[in-house]
């Protein structure tokens, strides 16, 4: 099968590219996947889906706070219970947006299996075809198959914890200015500690959830422990008449004394630009780490 012809990138689109260091194709393809994101979210933003929901996770980290890694997924939360919320209304939203800029994608709801709070929904586009539209140099893309297909999952929790408002807009600018509804930092750290230790992911360790965990102490940024709290009993994760920082503490020794490095090195690998980052790695390293985390609330 020939590769499809090459076409001139919308100039927004070329002023996002123009925030890569492009060299290997693993640089474009997490640049295309991280323009995609902020497109759909510039999406959801016009079809009001930010009245409902707030932004967090990695790819909120990412895209709103610079955290120095790329990430695959877009996580959403509503502000409060909704059992009826359905995510496949605002698909035609995403997909018109992605196809204003030259992207030909599939937009479409993933059917549930099983009865979950979670609704997901999965962005779809070929690989070589919108590498071509971003303008990958001859030759670079040989390696792709023209079959190759490049999923955006973007993930909503229909039945959040009642939530006291913490939340703020972030301004994006490409590409065009828009507005996203987020969760302030301190509670942003409260879902990647939830994350760390009581996400199961297929068996495996969720590296990028610790280095998320890294950036957040480095920067001295305080979790909130009353809203971690009340993430971890509506999950079931805790049931104990209080919660605090030495259960938190306590509960990190418990996790770190299992903990896979090696797997975890392995996760983070193909999100970061410098391995260096990870070379202190090791039990003792996030025993030490977390004693360093500040809580508020």
């Amino acid at each position: 099968m020939h590769n499809p012809p090459r076409i001139k990138a919308p100039e927004a689109l070329q002023r996002m590219l123009m925030r890569y260091e492009l060299k290997s194709v693993a640089d474009y393809k997490n640049a295309i996947k991280e323009i995609v994101q902020e497109i759909a979210l510039l999406g959801l933003w016009r079809a009001k889906f930010f009245d409902k929901a707030a932004f967090y996770g990695g790819t909120a980290l990412r895209i709103l706070h610079k955290l120095d890694r790329f990430s695959e997924d877009l996580d959403f939360s509503l502000l409060k219970p909704d059992p009826n919320f359905d995510l496949s209304s605002y698909e035609k939203a995403v997909q018109e947006e992605l196809m204003s800029l030259g992207f030909t994608a599939e937009v479409k709801k993933k059917k549930k299996t099983k009865e979950s709070a979670i609704d997901s929904a999965f962005i779809k586009i070929n690989t070589i075809q919108h590498l071509l539209l971003i303008g990958i140099p001859e030759g670079v893309d040989r390696s792709i198959h023209p079959e190759e297909v490049m999923k955006i999952r973007f993930e909503v929790d229909t039945d959040p914890p009642l939530h006291e408002g913490k939340t703020e807009n972030a301004l994006l600018l490409l590409p065009s200015p828009f507005s996203v509804k987020t969760f302030c930092l301190g509670d942003l750290f409260a879902g990647k500690v939830l994350a760390t230790l009581c996400r199961e992911w297929k068996g495996r360790v969720k590296g990028r959830d610790w280095y998320d965990l890294v950036w957040f102490i480095a920067r001295d940024i305080p979790c909130s422990l009353d809203y971690l709290e009340r993430r971890m009993r509506q999950s079931g994760f805790w049931n104990k008449e209080t919660f605090t920082r030495e259960d938190l503490l306590e509960l990190f020794d418990q996790k770190i004394a299992s903990l896979d490095i090696k797997s975890a090195k392995e996760d983070i690998l193909n999100f970061i630009n410098d391995s260096s980052k990870i070379d202190l790695w090791s039990k003792d390293f996030f025993r030490e780490i977390v004693r360093a985390i500040k809580v508020v609330g």
